[in-house]
């Protein structure tokens, strides 16, 4: 986590949990986080780990340079990447563990900004697998970001926390099916495999 507002959601959320896996969605307070809800989402777990986005902050809508609020997260990524994304969401919510991400994003003209992405577990009503908490956060703040949309989203490195072992993403991805004619494209195609670490700390093996 190399952001300053990744590190403070982490810290907040991780307060909030204590000893349990997760908090639930109840208990965020906007005004605890106010210096950083530009960078602030709530994401819905629906059936097809779409990611509805139930609350966007600002900094996405201006990537995008249009409200995203009731988009679905994964749609914002290049075709490509967003079995990765969807991945990576399973295994935050079946682990109860949270996860970092490293992204880019091009706006028309080839400018590229990059981006971190922090998942957070929660629970909602009870109900684990039900929302998540998360941040999209700048590196930087490039002279066209807020006046050229970015076109998509791409996935470069995950990292998952609290977590003593781990199985790469990309294994979670199911390969495209052998081509029954010779020189179809599924023949060539290839998943992506995305930079892969585990970071020790948070929650320690009492929490469990």
């Amino acid at each position: 986590m190399r952001q300053a507002a990744t590190q403070e959601l982490y810290s907040y959320w991780n307060r909030l949990r204590g000893a349990r896996l997760s908090p639930e969605r109840e208990e965020i307070d906007p005004s605890a986080i106010r210096h950083i809800l530009a960078d602030t989402m709530i994401l819905e777990v629906d059936d097809e780990r779409q990611l509805p986005i139930r609350i966007s902050g600002t900094r996405l809508n201006a990537l995008f340079l249009d409200e995203q609020k009731g988009r679905n997260l994964v749609s914002l990524f290049a075709p490509e990447d967003r079995a990765g994304i969807s991945a990576m969401a399973q295994a935050v919510l079946d682990g109860q563990r949270p996860a970092v991400a490293g992204l880019t994003a091009q706006a028309e003209y080839g400018e590229e900004i990059a981006l971190e992405l922090l998942l957070l577990p929660l629970r909602h009503r009870g109900r684990t697998h039900a929302r998540l908490l998360a941040s999209l956060t700048p590196q930087t703040l490039p002279s066209w970001f807020g006046l050229r949309a970015a076109l998509c989203l791409r996935l470069i490195a995950i990292r998952f926390l609290d977590s003593e072992q781990s199985v790469p993403v990309a294994s979670f991805i199911k390969p495209p099916e052998p081509a029954k004619k010779p020189g179809d494209l599924a023949s060539r195609g290839k998943f992506r495999r995305f930079s892969f670490f585990v970071i020790p700390g948070g929650r320690d093996k009492s929490d469990a």
